[in-house]
Formats: structure tokens, C-alpha cells, sequence
């Protein structure tokens, strides 16, 4: 922990201003990356550089002000994971839209508990524990660093170029991701390029590049590991799945473009969802001792430590507030659900399965947050599994309404749709603990007060809230989701919306009783063959495989594996240069904040043509060629192409001295 000034202002209207104008834009470039690829990306570090930057030009500033700005704005980065639940309601076809006010309670009440259910926690996770906090340690570097560049008094930076070069590697990157979609909006540049090939008989295979920097981003941000993973799953998928497939699949009267792509959405995705599945349930499997260990660490730990009474460092927020917010909390989601399931074919038991629900938010939650906290501080809130909580929460709450309704066939719908509303809830508990504790970290190692980040949390969940449905709804109305099943949701490139299409699966199998089992079971088995090779791999020391990305890779449409993958290797070769320069942290800082701007730009880009694709009614407002440009496709490999060596030229630039 470092030592701050007495009287230093942590909580300011500026701060809290600042750190709700980044969630704004970080939840929203969130949700569509989301939704396009299944991997949110952390929002700590930028939001702390952004916040030094802009609040740099303020003479008393300070690091414990930077950090609220960051602790609300990580909210960005984790409520927006309702995604991966939430648009299940509209693949079901039980909404067309998001109701905005019904969205917004969703992800605050189910946020609120998130952080409080954490609450308890912190002194055996946190103060006590020796769990490594990647990120939550990253960020307090980060604070740290950006701190030290200002004199001794803290009044001015010492050395103004480098607490702005973080914020222009953020610029940077979202100029040149957005600038990239901008200019394949036009159709001038292919924003991706697709073809398919027979291999014999009925057997078929294709590929599907997307030119993405905000993919390409997320392969930076994810790793080497991750992307080779991601490309065992795509070979898996289209280089042995998809041919032998289709080899026994006849084609009649289908291209041998639309045979490769109904075998690959029909059979292979399902098979992908079995080997996630089972590659989530492992994940927490591995979990389940030390998060024991913690939770019992939990119970015996008192209350008082060492620390000096009434120092603010080791201060919660009180029992008495904490009591009356969940109590409201717990007040407001029984009365979502129960308005929901009144409005449905279950209002005979509207009361019924209210009472039923409260037990599994508030149980469910509470282990929930446990796990997601314990498991963030063990591996980081980007790479755990939460998509996997999501599974087991849908699978419990699916199985249970079957158990306790035996539904008559004009229940099935209604009952998938009442499943995934209360799921959605617990998943938003499970997306803020999944961050609150990381938040927290980074707070003990710059000496701030948690009560106060707690606070800030809270305002950050409903700052996050009230992006979640406008935001959905804009990229529903534009782009609509694939799987779904109301004809105002259909487009010709839909989101994938992987994740909450998996999950709106299950709770339809489960309930209906229609999964394809076949294909899941396959899917099963080989994810365990995955899960033994990763093993297998770590005991050896190589490079590891995870099994939860080699499924997600088998499951996710190639265009949106291919440019991660290609993001994974550069930002590998790009980290060994760094190892080798005289400040390799700084040049692998800069890569990080540079990737998280090309995810940010393209994101935002996409929301903003959303909007001009609802406001004009045209799928192709700003198209300037036909469709059938011929150049496109070479304009867009050559863009994509120079803007990458273009950002990582000058990411890898030695820093200007003064003078």
C-alpha cells in the first residue's frame, strides 16, 4: 500500500462525472464487441488513463480520485456481460425489444447485490488473502505510474508527455479502428471476405476472414494462448467438422455455400456448445477447493484487524445500509418477476414462482458472487469463466421450473422465457462480483477507502444500467441477433450473440425438452478430449490450450475467430520485442491501452451506424459503390494490413525526451 497526503479529495463531482461519462461510452463499445465476438474487454486500466489525463489539468488531483474514476467506470466492463443472457428474450421470440425501465431494474438490482454480496468478502479475498489480482494489480500500477510523473506537492506533472501518451495510445487505436469500419461502411473496402470449396462428393468447407481491429484488439488483449486455442477450435470446426459432415448430410437443392453453413449452424455449433459446457463446468470444477478454502477462510475471519480504528483503509459500508439496500434490492427483483410471469400463461402461479425465485437469487447470488470474486482474484475478470456460471445458473433454474411446474405444452414458452428473466438477475450479481473484488485490490495496494470505491461501484452499476437498453435496442433494430426468432429481429448479417444464443438453447432443451443430444453429447466428449490435451500441455510446461476458448472457437462463426487469432500471434511477437527493450512495461503498457482503442473505436462506430441505419431505414447508409465493387475486397486486406503496421510502428516508438 502506498502512503497518500491526509485530506487528499477521493470521491469528487468531477470524478464521479468523468467516471460515468467513460462507463457511458465503455458500455456501450462493450456491448457490441459482445455481441460480435463473446469477449468483453476490461475497461480498468483505459478509464484510469483517460482519468489522468483529463484530470491532470486539475492542480489537486490525486491518485485516490483517479481510482474512483476507474472503480465506477469498470463497471462498464462487467455489467455489460448481461449480454450474454438478457438478448436470449428476443431469441426466444418472447420480446421484440428491450423495455427500457424493466432492463434498466434487471441490471441495477441485480448489479446492486453484486456488490454488496462481495461485501463480505473482502477482509479473507482481499486484505488477507493471497490471491494475485492480475488486473487489479495492473490497475494500481497504472495509478502508480501515472501518480509518480506529478512533483512532489502533486500539483502539476512533471513530465506532461508521458501521463498524456497512455490517453493518445487510447486515441490512437479508436481513430484507426474507426476510421477502418467507417471507410468498409462506404463499401469502397470489403469489411470481409468469404468463400466456400467442395472436397468430393457432398463435402464442403469455406472460409470467412473479417478485416477488425477491434478483433484484432481483442487478440492483442487475449493472448497467445487463448489464440491458439481459438485456432485448434476453428480447424476442429471447419477443417475436420464440416467436411465429414457434410460429407454424409446430402446437399439437394442447397449451394454448397448455403450445405456448408446449415451443417455448420445446425450440427457443428451444438457440438461446440457441448465441448463449452463442459469446459465450463471443469473450469469451475478446478475452483471448487480453493474457493472452499476462501469461503471458509471467510467465516473465520473477524471483523477487526490490526488496522488503526477508524481508519477509512479498512472501512466497509455499514451492515445497517448494507441490510436496507438488499432488502430493497431482494423487494424490487421480486416484483420484476412477478410482473413478468403475471403477464404470461403462468399467472395462476405468478405468486408461486416468485417465492420460488427469491431463494435462488439470494442463495444462488451470493455463492455466485463468491465464486465470480474468488475466481477473478485467482485468474482476472476478463478470463474467468463467467459465460460458464451463466450455463449452470440456466441449467439449475431451467431444471428446477420443470421439476415444480410439470408444464402442459401451451407452459413451454412462457416458462423458457420466465427462466431466462430470473437467470438474467442472478447473472447480473455475477457480472459486478466478478470485478468488485478486483476494484477493491487495486484500492488497498493506492490506500483508498472501500466504502468509498463501494459507492463509487454502485453508482457505476446504475451508469451501466442506463446505456444496457437503449444500446440493445438501437443494435437490435439495425443488426438484429442470429437464432432470432421474431421476424422483426431478422437481418442478412445479424450479431451472433453466441453466448445468449447457448444459453436461450439450453433453457428452450431443457424446458421443451427438444435439445439435440447427439450433437451435444459428441460436443461433450470432446470437450473432455480437450480438457485432457490442456492438462496434458501444463504438466509438460508448454503453451496451454484453454478449453473453454477451443470451444467458444467451435461455436463462434469463423470472421469472428480468424482476426483474434491473427491479433493473438502479432501482439505475442510484439510483447517479445518489448521484453528485449530497456522499459518493457512501458512499451507492453502502451500495447494494451493502443488495443483497448481499436476495440473502443470500431465499437463505438458500430453503434453510431446503428443508429443511422434505424434513422434512415437503409441497411447501407453510407455506401458510396454497389454491393459488387471488385476492388473492395483488396482495399480491405490493404487497410487492414497498413493500419496495423502502422499502430504497431508507432507502439513501438522510444519515448521523446523533454527538450
Amino acid at each position: 500500500m502506498i502512503e497518500v497526503p491526509k485530506r487528499v479529495a477521493e470521491v469528487t463531482i468531477r470524478g464521479l462525472v468523468l467516471g460515468i461519462l467513460i462507463t457511458f461510452v465503455f458500455t456501450a463499445a462493450n456491448i457490441y464487441i459482445g455481441l460480435k465476438v463473446a469477449f468483453t474487454f476490461a475497461t480498468s486500466i483505459p478509464a484510469a488513463v483517460i482519468s489522468m489525463a483529463a484530470l491532470s489539468a486539475f492542480k489537486n488531483s490525486s491518485i485516490l480520485e483517479n481510482n474512483i474514476v476507474q472503480t465506477v467506470a469498470s463497471a462498464a466492463g462487467t455489467l455489460s456481460a448481461i449480454i450474454f443472457v438478457l438478448p436470449g428474450l428476443v431469441i426466444v421470440g418472447w420480446w421484440s425489444g428491450f423495455p427500457f425501465w424493466t432492463t434498466f431494474w434487471i441490471c441495477a438490482s441485480g448489479g446492486v447485490l453484486g456488490v454488496l454480496f462481495t461485501i463480505p468478502l473482502r477482509r479473507a479475498m482481499v486484505t488477507t488473502s493471497d490471491l494475485p489480482y492480475p488486473e487489479g494489480v495492473a490497475a494500481a500500477e497504472v495509478l502508480i505510474v501515472g501518480s509518480e510523473v506529478r512533483d512532489d506537492a502533486g500539483t502539476a506533472p512533471a513530465h506532461p508527455e508521458a501521463s498524456s501518451e497512455g490517453l493518445w495510445a487510447i486515441i490512437t487505436g479508436a481513430l484507426a479502428s474507426a476510421g477502418l469500419a467507417a471507410l468498409t461502411a462506404t463499401r469502397i473496402a470489403a469489411a470481409e471476405v468469404q468463400g466456400f470449396f467442395g472436397l468430393g462428393g457432398s463435402a464442403a468447407s469455406g472460409y470467412d476472414i473479417a478485416w477488425s481491429l477491434a478483433l484484432f484488439g481483442v487478440g492483442h488483449l487475449v493472448g497467445l494462448s487463448v489464440g491458439m486455442a481459438l485456432t485448434l477450435g476453428l480447424a476442429i470446426a471447419w477443417v475436420g467438422l464440416v467436411p465429414w459432415l457434410t460429407a454424409f448430410e446430402p446437399a439437394g437443392a442447397l449451394s454448397l455455400a448455403d450445405h456448408a453453413q446449415a451443417v455448420w449452424a445446425h450440427q457443428v455449433r451444438f457440438i461446440g456448445a457441448g465441448a463449452i459446457a463442459v469446459a465450463a463446468v471443469w473450469s469451475l470444477a478446478k475452483l471448487a477447493g480453493p474457493l472452499a478454502r476462501g469461503l471458509y477462510a471467510t467465516v473465520r475471519t473477524p471483523r477487526a484487524t490490526g488496522t488503526a480504528a477508524g481508519d477509512d483503509r479498512d472501512r466497509d459500508i455499514s451492515p445497517a445500509t448494507i441490510g436496507l439496500l438488499t432488502l430493497f434490492c431482494l423487494m424490487l427483483s421480486a416484483v420484476l418477476v412477478y410482473r413478468f410471469a403475471r403477464a404470461t400463461a403462468l399467472a395462476p402461479d405468478a405468486a408461486l414462482l416468485t417465492w420460488a425465485s427469491l431463494p435462488f437469487i439470494v442463495i444462488g447470488g451470493f455463492l455466485i458472487a463468491a465464486i465470480c470474486g474468488y475466481m477473478a482474484g485467482l485468474i482476472g475478470s476478463s478470463n474467468s469463466p463467467i459465460s460458464g456460471v451463466g450455463i449452470l445458473a440456466i441449467l439449475i433454474c431451467a431444471s428446477g421450473l420443470v421439476l415444480a411446474e410439470r408444464p402442459t405444452a401451451d407452459m413451454l414458452r412462457p416458462l423458457t422465457a420466465f427462466a431466462l428473466f430470473v437467470t438474467a438477475i442472478v447473472f447480473a450479481v455475477a457480472t459486478i462480483s466478478n470485478d468488485n473484488l478486483q476494484d477493491l485490490k487495486t484500492g488497498q495496494l493506492v490506500g483508498a477507502a472501500p466504502w468509498r470505491q463501494q459507492v463509487a461501484l454502485i453508482v457505476g452499476v446504475v451508469a451501466g444500467a442506463v446505456v444496457i437498453p437503449p444500446v440493445l435496442n438501437l443494435l437490435a433494430a439495425a443488426n438484429g441477433f442470429a437464432g432470432a426468432a421474431s421476424g422483426d429481429m431478422l437481418h442478412a448479417h445479424p450479431l451472433p450473440a453466441p453466448q445468449a444464443n447457448l444459453i436461450a438453447a439450453l433453457a428452450r432443451g431443457v424446458i421443451q425438452r427438444d435439445l439435440d443430444w447427439h450433437m451435444l453429447g459428441l460436443g461433450a466428449a470432446l470437450g473432455a478430449a480437450i480438457v485432457v490435451l490442456d492438462e496434458a500441455l501444463g504438466a509438460l510446461k508448454w503453451l496451454r490450450l484453454p478449453p473453454l476458448a477451443v470451444g467458444i472457437a467451435i461455436y463462434l462463426p469463423m470472421s469472428a475467430t480468424v482476426p483474434v487469432i491473427a491479433g493473438a500471434i502479432i501482439g505475442h511477437l510484439y510483447n517479445r520485442y518489448a521484453a528485449g527493450t530497456a522499459d518493457p512495461k512501458r512499451f507492453e503498457r502502451l500495447g494494451v491501452l493502443t488495443a483497448s482503442g481499436m476495440i473502443v473505436g470500431e465499437s463505438l462506430f458500430g453503434v453510431l451506424l446503428a443508429g443511422l441505419i434505424v434513422a434512415s431505414g437503409n441497411d447501407a447508409p453510407l455506401a458510396l459503390v454497389p454491393a459488387d465493387f471488385a476492388p473492395a475486397n483488396p482495399v480491405g486486406l490493404a487497410a487492414f494490413a497498413l493500419l496495423i503496421a502502422l499502430l504497431y510502428a508507432r507502439m513501438s516508438r522510444p519515448r521523446k525526451e523533454p527538450g
